[in-house]
């Protein structure tokens, strides 16, 4: 690996740990950078997996505060998260290579279009949030209902983020937006725990059974770490608009590269 190529992941790292703790979708980032490096998509996502979740470990104990009182909501949701990236592990690893690549273009655009659409994504969660207060008194039937869905969309997400990360964080927040009450912020606490819940599960699977790159993995943690502390510190006053924008900018390049790659 040449010392800039080295610089370069650990930059992609730190804002990676950056965005996967205010927004979601770090991946974005430092996938398209390892596939433009020479990395195989399958290296790029097992290598991102392992070396992202030190980040997300450190974006998530920086929103300790709001997750005062979590505990035994996050004792249910944890086990359903950590199946889910039981289950996207073993997607990747039994599908073949050239499904994976042929399948990683599409996912990076379904990440896009779901950063693009989060604002207003965010915007109808808290009308329905509103919707939902005024029409409580049910006898707590719809309360449950809630629950079990939420608890599955956790899993479903937790599969889609043990087979390719990007954008986990998005969709867990659109979901608990939809399905909970809690404070926006708290709601992205949440988020964080359990984004970093299937990348420590799926990338222990990786770290014994997949294609890893190491020197990658320890350059991406250590700009994670550092990018989840600045997250969690200064991240709210960074631009909602410009992280979008980078994160866009970056996932088109990734598709182009990826469809090249192909022909």
């Amino acid at each position: 690996m040449v010392w800039w190529h080295a610089v370069l992941i650990a930059l992609a790292g730190v804002w990676a740990g950056m965005i996967n703790t205010v927004v979601g979708s770090g991946t974005l980032v430092t996938f398209p950078v390892l596939v433009a490096f020479g990395y195989s998509p399958v290296t790029a996502t097992t290598s991102n997996a392992i070396g992202l979740a030190p980040g997300s470990i450190s974006g998530a104990i920086g929103y300790r505060r709001e997750m005062r009182g979590q505990l035994r909501r996050l004792l249910t949701f944890i086990p359903a998260s950590a199946l889910g990236a039981v289950g996207g592990t073993i997607l990747l690893l039994s599908l073949p290579p050239d499904a994976f690549e042929t399948v990683v273009p599409v996912l990076v655009a379904l990440a896009l279009v779901l950063v693009i659409v989060q604002p207003r994504v965010s915007s109808w969660v808290l009308s329905r949030r509103a919707e939902k207060q005024e029409r409580a008194g049910d006898g707590g039937q719809s309360g449950r209902k809630g629950a079990v869905l939420l608890i599955t969309m956790i899993f479903l997400v937790g599969i889609y983020g043990g087979y390719f990360t990007a954008a986990q964080g998005v969709m867990l927040m659109a979901i608990m937006g939809i399905l909970m009450t809690e404070p926006i912020q708290r709601l992205n606490g949440i988020k964080n725990v359990l984004a970093a819940v299937v990348n420590v599960v799926a990338g222990t699977i990786y770290a014994f059974v997949a294609p890893i790159s190491w020197p990658v993995v320890g350059l991406l943690a250590a700009g994670s770490i550092l990018g989840g502390w600045l997250g969690a510190r200064v991240g709210r006053k960074l631009s909602p608009t410009m992280l979008r924008g980078v994160i866009v900018v970056v996932g088109v390049a990734a598709i182009v590269q990826l469809v090249l790659r192909q022909l």
